[in-house]
């Protein structure tokens, strides 16, 4: 196997398991293309963990923001994971500008600033989970591509809050807040108290209401699945955990580690036989 391929395998099946899982029911010749997006999303999304301040992961992001615009594999500066991720965009002719959607969404990441409504909540899940899946489309199918654009929104919106559900003890501990600021103020609570205490009755009411949400865009992407094509089903595959992690959320603490909503790999496995299989 080229070095190349096997970096860009073990960077998604370390930071992205769900969505590694779902490559391997892609036909063979599309899999590097997927795991070249898959790896560049889990890139994108750990660089709050990596570093300190705001600024260098602005820079961060610039840097992968002008070598797309360019599409400067030259100036790669040796990256296997640039390399390929520029030879899928020309490939599949994907576009640019959802790509610098993209980082322009990601910047919320760096900062502390509250989330200030659903609209903005979803708006940020469309341009970063939701468009993933719309790219992955795009890879496997693009003509068939073209009719699950809103099917996308549901999906990513479902898979993007479910995520940050999860990460929510995380994101309390460095003082962020992925709640909308308006189901805060429903619940009767603030982005304050929420980072504070979480167990309080009204952040529990405030975490319940996004579970809601999630399940919301969950049921309207299961509505529109029962006609998703067969050969886009590899692009929507980790929605077929969605709904575990939401009733393993419904039961643990709003302090417990991600660990605790995880679901093992047996059904992790099956969930996604099933889906890849039947279909929704």
């Amino acid at each position: 196997m080229d070095k190349s391929v096997d970096s860009l395998q073990q960077a998604v099946r370390e930071a992205d398991r769900d969505r590694y899982i779902s490559v391997l029911y892609a036909p063979e010749e599309k899999r590097n293309a997927l795991l070249s997006l898959y790896a560049f999303n889990a890139e994108i999304a750990s660089v709050r963990e990596r570093v300190r301040e705001p600024l260098p992961g602005e820079i961060r992001l610039q840097w992968w923001r002008d070598l797309i615009a360019a599409d400067n594999i030259e100036g790669a500066g040796g990256s296997p994971l640039a390399v390929s991720l520029i030879s899928t965009i020309r490939a599949h002719r994907l576009p640019r500008e959802a790509f610098d959607n993209y980082f322009e969404a990601r910047l919320f990441d760096l900062y502390d600033d509250p989330m200030p409504s659903r609209t903005d909540l979803e708006g940020y899940c469309g341009e970063t989970a939701s468009v993933f899946i719309q790219l992955a489309a795009m890879v496997l199918d693009p003509s068939a591509a073209r009719a699950v654009a809103e099917l996308a929104g549901h999906a990513g919106c479902a898979q993007a809050i479910t995520g940050l559900l999860r990460l929510q003890p995380i994101h309390q501990r460095r003082g962020q807040c992925y709640v909308p600021t308006d189901i805060l103020a429903a619940a009767g609570t603030s982005v304050d108290e929420l980072l504070e205490d979480a167990a309080s009755p009204s952040s529990r009411m405030a975490l319940a209401a996004m579970r809601a949400l999630a399940r919301e865009h969950l049921a309207a992407f299961e509505r529109g699945a029962r006609d998703l094509p067969q050969v886009l089903r590899p692009a929507f595959l980790p929605l077929a955990l969605t709904r575990a992690y939401l009733d393993r959320l419904d039961k643990a603490g709003p302090s417990s580690a991600p660990a605790a909503t995880d679901i093992s790999m047996v059904r992790r496995h099956a969930l996604m036989f099933r889906r890849a299989w039947r279909g929704w």
